[in-house]
């Protein structure tokens, strides 16, 4: 959009600047994902002229396990959420980048990517340059709790953006922020709940399952793993040792039980619980997902100090919210569960990797199961067959 004669630079854009405010502290606040947000502010953008190349809004979070996640849009490759490994936010990619000036400084950045210089200009100009961009503008995005998150507009024009182009962009900072911060409170609980409780717990707690005894019964493929000799372990190495240890097994074992679609519930001590519905592909599809999760953990593991068993289940569980008044807990309990947990021990006893029910082996391929004979389980009156899970090599 070019200024007309007798326009003050900017002036051209008023209606769209108006437009677009609108929409971002309308409807865009109210009720837009962070993609949606995202996709309608590019849309906006262009039909106003503005020739955008590449849109990326960061969001620092409050996680464990990521520093940061955003929105990038591209004109020909359309848009998507990242996530950013919170080790990152503590290299290059991150140290003397135009971000950590916008979130230090409060201060826009803005820098022709056709006049780059090596040893002044961070890496990430030269690989926006070498993708065919001309000009990068980088804008804080100041929420009302104070946080500063990061923006970030580049053309593939000769030239650059234009001044008022730019300075449209600037000005629509606070009506973009007032629309992101409360998407972005959304899904930031999301992301949080889901590395507590797992993806299938956490959608059912932001679905209003949150309230003591709001639980379900459905059925499911469980799996339960746990070390062997954690007892000599702790003693014989070093704390440090031990927990690098311990990490790693965890990191295998949720690992191979997300690749097949299920949700770890809990870590007890150094066992892991896992959770297989059979809701939608049914009972078979459930005990394949959990055996196969099993077959990759051990697949995974190279390290000969990390020595596991798992056992698998399947049967209905009471899936929920349990606890006291103040003190809530999202798990499975119920005969299932107690089943399992003693189907881990006699594998212990009996030296095997991993071993299942009847009822797992009756929906399994004959190949993938050897029968154990019968065998006596804690608590339970009458011998029950095993069946020993024959793993790949």
């Amino acid at each position: 959009m070019d200024t007309k004669p007798g326009e003050l630079p900017g002036e051209g854009f008023a209606a769209a600047e108006a437009q677009i405010t609108n929409w971002l502290i309308g409807p865009a606040r109210r009720s837009c994902t962070p993609v949606e947000i995202v996709n309608g502010l590019v849309e906006r953008l262009t039909d106003a002229g503005v020739p955008l190349w590449r849109v990326r809004i960061a969001q620092q979070v409050a996680n464990p396990l990521i520093g940061a996640w955003g929105v990038v849009w591209k004109r020909s490759g359309g848009t998507e959420l990242y996530t950013v490994p919170r080790g990152v936010l503590q290299t290059n990619a991150f140290y003397g980048s135009p971000f950590e000036h916008v979130v230090k400084t409060r201060t826009r950045f803005r820098g022709s990517l056709e006049r780059l210089e090596r040893g002044r200009d961070h890496e990430v100009l030269f690989e926006l340059a070498a993708q065919g961009s001309t000009d990068y503008l980088a804008l804080p995005v100041e929420y009302g709790d104070g946080s500063v998150q990061a923006s970030a507009f580049t053309t593939d024009r000769p030239g650059g953006f234009r001044e008022e182009e730019a300075a449209l962009i600037e000005r629509l900072m606070p009506a973009l922020a007032a629309a992101m911060e409360p998407a972005a409170m959304r899904h930031s609980m999301a992301s949080l709940l889901e590395v507590y409780l797992g993806s299938g717990p956490a959608d059912r707690v932001v679905g209003g399952a949150f309230q003591r005894g709001a639980t379900t019964q459905i059925e499911a493929a469980v799996m339960v793993t746990d070390l062997r000799g954690f007892t000599g372990l702790s003693e014989k190495l070093k704390p440090d040792r031990l927990l690098q240890l311990l990490g790693a097994y965890f990191e295998i074992v949720v690992d191979a039980v997300r690749a097949e679609g299920g949700d770890v519930l809990k870590f007890i001590g150094d066992g892991v619980l896992a959770l297989f519905s059979s809701e939608g592909n049914g009972r078979a599809e459930a005990c394949a997902r959990a055996v196969r999760s099993v077959g990759l953990a051990f697949a995974r593991n190279s390290d000969p100090e990390l020595r596991f068993v798992s056992a698998v289940h399947v049967g209905p569980v009471v899936y929920g919210n349990i606890g006291s008044l103040d003190r809530l807990d999202f798990t499975v309990v119920g005969p299932t569960v107690n089943y399992v947990s003693r189907l881990e021990s006699a594998a212990k006893l009996l030296d095997k990797a991993a071993i299942c029910s009847a009822d797992v082996a009756r929906s399994l391929p004959a190949s993938m199961v050897r029968d154990l004979g019968q065998h006596q389980l804690k608590g339970i009156a009458d011998p029950q067959t095993l069946f020993e899970l024959t793993l790949p090599p």
